[in-house]
């Protein structure tokens, strides 16, 4: 499902995505208010979620979206620097973020990601979330002791690489192991910090004060 109160990019990621054969678009909205209606009655697996829209914003209705039991994964359209809110819309529950300019190719790969139960959050999006904790624009909370102590010293490993944009294959170059060891930390990592998925994790990694605003990415 397509959210966006501008009819042409609405009409232009529809024919993108409706001339691929495994996918297709479900139904459209104009803002956040029709698109939890229009949700409620279509179904759908993703929603390509705008953030600044007229009345009900995609901010709003992304947190409105997740709270629902079987959700639907919420893909952001964005251009990052000007939106302020759009680390709010991670902790709504996005599960990734596509930047508007993006090319047709990477917009098909990142709902299928989404759509796999994965989330997407590209280094492009990552280095600018940096950037604006660096900048003093996202402010990280008190660590939590607790929570990181849960934590085996590999898991916090792969958490700040997750927190610095890597896959799966790249975390397991750079730390010399598997990829499927690499899901493995991640799927722990996950569970103990009680979060849904790399998104979320990516957070917490700034909230629980493992990665430093301003670090290198």
């Amino acid at each position: 499902m397509v959210v966006d109160d501008q009819l042409m990019v609405r009409a232009g990621i529809a024919a993108i995505v409706d001339a691929e054969p495994d996918l297709s678009v479900v139904g459209e909205a104009a803002d956040g208010a029709a698109a939890l209606e229009v949700a409620g009655r279509v179904r759908p697996d993703v929603v390509l979620m705008d953030i600044r829209m007229p009345g009900m914003d995609g901010l709003t209705a992304t947190a409105r979206l997740t709270a629902r039991p079987q959700p639907p994964r919420v893909l952001v359209l964005t251009t990052f620097h000007q939106d302020a809110y759009v680390f709010e819309a991670m902790r709504a529950g996005a599960s990734g973020f596509v930047l508007k300019d993006t090319e047709p190719a990477d917009l098909l790969a990142a709902i299928r990601v989404v759509a796999g139960g994965e989330a997407m959050l590209s280094p492009a999006v990552t280095r600018r979330l940096i950037d604006a904790f660096a900048g003093g624009g996202i402010t990280a909370t008190v660590p939590d002791d607790a929570r990181l102590a849960g934590l085996t010293p590999r898991e916090r490993e792969v958490l700040v690489s997750i927190a610095r944009g890597l896959s799966n294959a790249e975390i397991g170059a750079a730390l010399g192991i598997t990829t499927g060891t690499v899901k493995a930390h991640v799927n722990a990592l996950l569970a103990t910090l009680g979060v849904r998925d790399r998104v979320q994790a990516t957070i917490a990694a700034y909230d629980l004060g493992l990665v430093r605003p301003g670090a290198t990415p």
